[in-house]
């Protein structure tokens, strides 16, 4: 029977578990105005980035 001579590490054994791990999400919602953005950047529709307006939209 086939056994282990060394101990896996936790190092060694989470970067093999890794591979498993959940995708993450291609967007995400805007915080003030519920679009879709990518994660780290600034909202097209309304110009908000980290709960602050960085890029003025026109008023609609």
């Amino acid at each position: 029977m086939a056994v282990p001579k060394k101990k896996t590490s936790k190092s060694r054994r989470n970067m093999r578990r890794s591979h498993h791990a959940l995708s993450t999400s291609a967007y995400n919602e805007c915080q003030n105005c519920g679009e879709l953005k990518r994660p780290h950047h600034v909202c097209g529709a309304c110009g908000h980035y980290d709960q602050r307006e960085v890029v003025e939209t026109a008023a609609a």
